[in-house]
């Protein structure tokens, strides 16, 4: 079955940017529709897609979501999918879907499909078992990504990311006091979830700019 994709931004835009949804979220959740707002307004053409599991779900058949690794196959038919972009295609997700892409990124990159990686929120560890590590393949990533975490994110914070030894191809964009969702508590920290969604757009913005000038 065709890949269905959700696309927002121009659409002569330079740079494409496939994400896919979290492991229990569509990819039209609050969270993800504000993200791709923001790397829209940005200028960049958004296009999303869903897994199976999470397709199932809009005709009533609920499905628990699948290891990562059962639904890479799923990525890359969504890339083949999409066909040719004018410019540079970055992949990623909010979550798991990042983490899948990030599981494909390094053959893509080598095969000159994608120019990068973008993982919003990624699940280093499920929320209270740090030490169950989802980082053996980041530790050689080849493909440029960058990561945007909050500071409060049960699934891996600064100081347990700091000791992870990931690759020097990875950047970490740190969002004070974000959670999984990049959410801050404005009383808190004093910024609000469209701040840190204007950072995020601005940190992508810099860094295309670096990895495919």
């Amino acid at each position: 079955m065709a890949t269905s994709f959700l696309f927002d931004g121009p659409e002569d835009a330079r740079v494409t940017i496939m994400l896919a949804h979290g492991a229990g979220a569509p990819m039209d959740s609050a969270s993800m529709n504000a993200t791709t707002k923001a790397l829209a307004a940005a200028g960049f053409r958004v296009a999303r897609f869903e897994f199976a599991y999470m397709a199932a779900r809009r005709s009533g058949v609920r499905k628990p979501p699948p290891k990562a690794e059962t639904v890479m196959v799923e990525y890359v038919a969504a890339i083949d999918d999409l066909g040719p972009t004018d410019g540079p295609l970055v992949i990623g997700g909010k979550s798991m879907g990042g983490r899948v892409a990030s599981m494909i990124a390094d053959a893509e990159f080598e095969a000159g499909r994608i120019a990068g990686l973008l993982c919003l929120g990624y699940p280093f560890h499920p929320p209270g078992r740090p030490t169950q590590l989802r980082t053996k393949h980041l530790i050689g990533l080849k493909c440029p990504a960058l990561i945007c975490q909050g500071t409060r994110d049960e699934f891996g914070v600064r100081d347990e990311v700091a000791t992870y030894g990931l690759s020097p191809k990875i950047e970490v964009k740190w969002l004070d006091d974000g959670d999984h969702d990049l959410k801050p508590r404005k009383a808190i920290s004093g910024f609000s979830t469209a701040d840190h969604l204007k950072t995020v757009a601005d940190s992508v913005t810099a860094w295309v700019g670096r990895i495919a000038p």
